[in-house]
């Protein structure tokens, strides 16, 4: 790809820009800052520069360009995040050869070519304009249909895959798709959605990547299929672009709204989804029909730490909603949940009355209040046997706390409730096992290329001591005399060719990756401003210099065994008389 299309892409985005779209980016001195994406903290220490156009996180060591977030975050190469970010600046890529692309690339091509397919069968056939008067009583509007990109998967065994085989797609790549399944009883594989009402899944660039089928009956009288007949939805499997566990459906669409409002409310299907996001509430997302995940937990805590979850609490996954929800106040979200009424989901309580949903919002239940209330309706608290199995229900969940004081106020309400003493519910507090806590952070994204000059597992004390003092060079360049050849010795080659050129004053003639050391180190120097910055040059000086006595040590040393092996008396006192003197100025 020409230089000049990179270029023309970068001056056209802002990395501000593109990183907020998944982060929460906040504004310090003339850099932002978040929490970094790619390591657990809480602290933040990933720094964005609209200076210098680059990110760079001081706790885990990872940094770059935009088209270096893109790849490290979506776990995608080099040519994908250029296709992402030349959409976006609206870039053609001038000499794409679709013949080369990339084996994701084509199954992107391809799910978006079945998403056109879907899109036009409901606007042309017969049956599409049964299915858009269907969606129309649910009081869908046309615009709603087309940003949703909703379609229709004609009744029939291969009609996508033979459009798709057509337009020249292998049928194999079909089935890696997850849009064709292979059978025993024919070689030829068939359409995975057939009849059924599509729902594009996208990921956070908008890219089409998986799809959800619902079964569409247009007669009422005709007997539906038996895999109908147990699917009302149906999804994908995970493919090399889907994973149920890591999607929210919606996000690409809610992200911007769910870090203005700092919450995110949760459902459980696309229509809950679409239909709250037409009525006005766009911080809304789905979890696409399972409990919430590591991580998607790990992914919406970019944006916010506070959830509104609109889940049926009595289903029969209902156990798998409280681990989801277990796991959240693990990491330090705010839960509240919508209360539901009976057999109805939000997409109903919207479409008869979206007042009535924004009153339910309004009127959410902190979890813990909603785990009382909800066991006190079940038990009776004025026998001995309700008071303990009120405690068996509720202490397991106060125990999960993190904080002690808020764990404190709720020992406190369950004695009031309960009419026992603190010391009581205290003492069979302390006698219920915690469960493992696990730490969302350790979920691997999918592996991109490194985007660093030096991974952070390469970088030893002395690699990230020599950073150190460069950027404090930086801030202070009349310290540059300290350079000598002691403490160039100790310096891995990258660093020698940066420290000789800020001493000659020659940092532009560094190579391309010595020079994005030194950009690095430059950010470096503006996120971590020194009132000393001299001082910082002098100690990182000093350490380097013991460094550097330490290797004179240690090769006279080997050098001595050799002597020694070797029965040569003469060279063996020269070199202990050396080390003794190396010994004396390291003062060890």
């Amino acid at each position: 790809m020409p230089d000049s299309t990179i270029q023309q892409i970068k001056d056209r985005l802002d990395i501000i820009d593109v990183v907020s779209g998944y982060l929460k980016l906040e504004k310090t001195g003339i850099n932002f800052r978040a929490p970094c994406p790619f390591h657990g903290e809480k602290k933040p220490s990933f720094f964005v520069s609209p200076t210098r156009q680059m990110f760079k996180c001081f706790g885990c060591g990872v940094s770059g360009s935009m088209f270096d977030f893109i790849m490290q975050i979506e776990g995608i190469e080099f040519v994908d995040s250029l296709r992402i970010l030349a959409r976006r600046a609206g870039v053609e890529l001038k000499g794409y050869n679709p013949e080369l692309q990339t084996k994701r690339q084509r199954l992107y091509s391809l799910c978006e070519l079945a998403c056109a397919f879907f899109e036009k069968q409901l606007n042309s056939s017969s049956t599409g304009k049964l299915v858009e008067n269907y969606l129309y009583k649910r009081k869908i509007l046309p615009e709603t249909i087309k940003q949703w990109r909703i379609g229709y998967a004609p009744d029939s065994w291969r009609t996508l895959s033979d459009f798709l085989v057509s337009r020249g797609y292998q049928r194999e790549e079909i089935v890696e798709a997850g849009l064709a399944v292979k059978s025993d009883k024919s070689q030829t594989p068939y359409d995975r959605f057939r009849g059924r009402i599509m729902f594009p899944v996208f990921d956070l660039n908008s890219q089409v990547i998986g799809f959800g089928g619902r079964v569409f009956d247009e007669n009422p009288n005709k007997k539906l299929s038996e895999e109908q007949t147990m699917a009302k939805y149906l999804n994908i499997p995970n493919t090399p672009l889907y994973d149920k566990s890591q999607i929210l459906y919606g996000l690409n669409f809610a992200k911007v709204d769910i870090r203005k409002s700092d919450g995110a409310i949760i459902t459980e299907g696309y229509m809950d989804v679409i239909t709250s996001h037409q009525a006005g509430f766009t911080s809304t997302v789905a979890s696409s029909g399972t409990a919430l995940t590591e991580q998607q937990l790990r992914v919406l805590k970019r944006y916010t730490n506070n959830l509104f979850t609109a889940f049926d609490m009595d289903s029969a996954g209902g156990l798998a909603t409280f681990r989801g929800i277990d796991m959240a106040l693990r990491q330090d979200f705010n839960v509240k949940v919508i209360a539901m009424e009976k057999d109805k989901d939000p997409a109903d309580v919207i479409s008869q009355n979206a007042t009535k949903w924004q009153k339910a919002i309004e009127e959410s239940k902190e979890i813990m209040a909603f785990y009382f209330d909800s066991t006190l309706d079940k038990f009776d608290k004025q026998t001995p046997q309700g008071k303990k199995d009120i405690a068996n229900v509720l202490l397991p969940q106060i125990k999960k706390i993190p904080n002690y004081i808020v764990k404190n106020h709720w020992v406190q309400k369950l004695s009031n409730i309960l009419n026992v003493s603190e010391q009581s519910i205290s003492q069979e507090l302390g006698n219920i096992k915690e469960t493992t806590k696990k730490n969302i952070y350790n979920v691997r994204t999918p592996a991109a290329q490194p985007i660093n000059v030096l991974e952070i597992k390469d970088k030893t004390r002395r690699n990230l001591l020599v950073e150190k003092m460069i950027s404090s060079l930086l801030q202070h360049k009349e310290s540059k005399e300290i350079i000598n050849d002691d403490v160039l010795s100790v310096c891995p080659s990258y660093a020698v060719s940066i420290l000789c050129a800020i001493k000659d004053g020659t940092e532009e003639s560094l190579d391309k990756a010595s020079g994005q050391v030194l950009n690095d180190c430059v950010f470096q120097s503006e996120v971590e401003i020194s009132d000393k910055p001299e001082e910082e040059v002098m100690l990182c000086s000093s350490f380097l210099a013991k460094l550097s006595l330490k290797d004179k040590l240690s090769n006279i040393s080997n050098k001595i065994k050799v002597a020694e092996q070797a029965g040569d008396a003469e060279t063996l006192n020269i070199l202990i008389q050396e080390f003794n003197e190396l010994a004396k100025q390291s003062k060890v």
